[in-house]
Formats: C-alpha cells, structure tokens, sequence
C-alpha cells in the first residue's frame, strides 16, 4: 500500500513545472565540448521535489548525475558520445543523454587526477546499477516539506535528505555518485579528525585522518563545495572574452 502511494506521489513531484530561475539554461554545445567521462553534473531542477530538496539542502542544485560519455558498457538504447548515469524518480537508475538536461542551469564538478584504471571502474560502477530501483520508501515525507516555509531547523535538514530503506537495489542520485567514488576511494566531503603528531622537531603537529561519511547522508551540493572537484563553467573553458559582449543600450 505504502509502494503504491509513493509510487503516485513520485509521479507527481516529479512533474516540471514553470519557474522564473535568475539562471538562463546552460547552452548545451558548450557543455558538451567541454564534458570529460567522470565529472558530475548539477542540475537545477523545477519540480516538486527539486524545490523539496533544494529547500532541505539550502542548494541551487537538487539532482546529479555521472558523465559516462561512450563506455563500451552503455547500454545500446542509450549509447551515445554524451551519455549519463541517473537515478530518476520515477524510472529508477538509467543511461540518459545530454539533451534530458537541455532546458537546465548545470554546473560541472569534475574530480581531479584519476588514474585510468580508477576511472574505468567508477565508471563501470555507476553503469552496473543501470536498472535498480530509485528509493521511493521515505518519499511521502517530502511532501511536508513542500510549504512555503516548513518548520524545519537547518541542523536537521541533511538527517531529513537522506531517506531511503537502505536496500542497495535502491539509489536516490546523490547516493549513487557518491558510492561509486567512494569504490575507488575518492573524497567528496569526508569527515575530518585530528590526530596528535607531535614529534621533539613539532610539537603542535597534527595529522588530519579522513573517515568516509555514510553514502545517504549526500546530496548534490556536496559536489559543488567538495574541495577535491573543479568547478567548470563551459562558457569560460572554451574562451571568453568579455570585450565580445554585446550591451544592450542604456536608455536617455
């Protein structure tokens, strides 16, 4: 019974909607000439539920996705030079193309200095889930998220994102990007302790030792503040030149 609601109330809030964003959508030739297989792509949704998140998380960003590009492991449906791995709310985890994001603000964090082989198998990772489901256990309780200003206290926003029945044939988007980096080892945003290493030569010395934080407690944002990604804006990676810029002329 709780399936079926949630499964009805997915359809729902995944319904795009009309908004008036200060962001014009990111020109899609420019992304895809500047696009590398790894990177992760921000998008700012207009659905319910990307309103629900983007609330929750204090974020212009309410879903990910992983840049696959060609790998010889897409599925032919989806085979293409600019292919992603999502996981969709009502579809579940798929292969999709770059046009899906062609009406979107995106933004493009890119991990640095993966080796190939570890490229390889982050993303062989993400395509081998292609197929499972999208965790829909918990999606009722965005719904109360969806006021105009829900009494939520921000320090218990991150808790509330992370939902899920915590079977892993199941993945909400963020989950999914994150564990696939977390295979290879790679930090998003760990949590960071530290250690005492004093020695006779320092004293003071400490050692900063990274745990990995628990995959469902991320969310798109963290790819975008994440110290470890590049922040690529395709309308400066191909050359800018603010000189070319036609204004608009002021009135008298």
């Amino acid at each position: 019974m709780l399936e079926a609601i949630s499964k009805r109330l997915a359809t729902y809030l995944s319904a795009e909607r009309h908004v008036h964003g200060t962001s014009p959508p990111t020109n899609q030739h420019l992304l895809a000439q500047v696009l590398r297989p790894g990177d992760v792509l921000l998008v700012e949704g207009t659905s319910l539920i990307s309103a629900a998140i983007k609330y929750l998380t204090q974020s212009t960003w309410s879903h990910a996705a992983l840049y696959i590009g060609d790998h010889h492991m897409v599925p032919a449906a989806a085979r293409g030079p600019h292919a992603f791995v999502e996981a969709d709310l009502n579809f579940g985890v798929r292969a999709v193309c770059i046009e899906d994001f062609a009406h979107f603000h995106c933004r493009i964090c890119r991990p640095v200095g993966l080796s190939p082989r570890d490229l390889d198998t982050l993303l062989t990772y993400a395509i081998e889930r292609i197929g499972h489901q999208y965790d829909t256990r918990n999606v009722v309780d965005l719904v109360r998220y969806l006021m105009p200003t829900p009494p939520v206290p921000q320090r218990w926003r991150r808790k509330m994102i992370a939902f899920g029945s915590g079977d892993p044939t199941r993945a909400i988007c963020s989950t999914l990007i994150a564990q696939a980096f977390q295979s290879i080892r790679y930090p998003i945003l760990p949590n960071v302790t530290g250690v005492s290493a004093s020695t006779t030569d320092c004293p003071d010395c400490v050692d900063e030792i990274m745990q990995v934080r628990h995959h469902s407690l991320f969310v798109p944002r963290d790819f975008d503040v994440s110290p470890y990604f590049e922040i690529v804006k395709p309308s400066l990676a191909g050359g800018f030149d603010y000189r070319s810029i036609t204004w608009a002329q002021a009135g008298p």
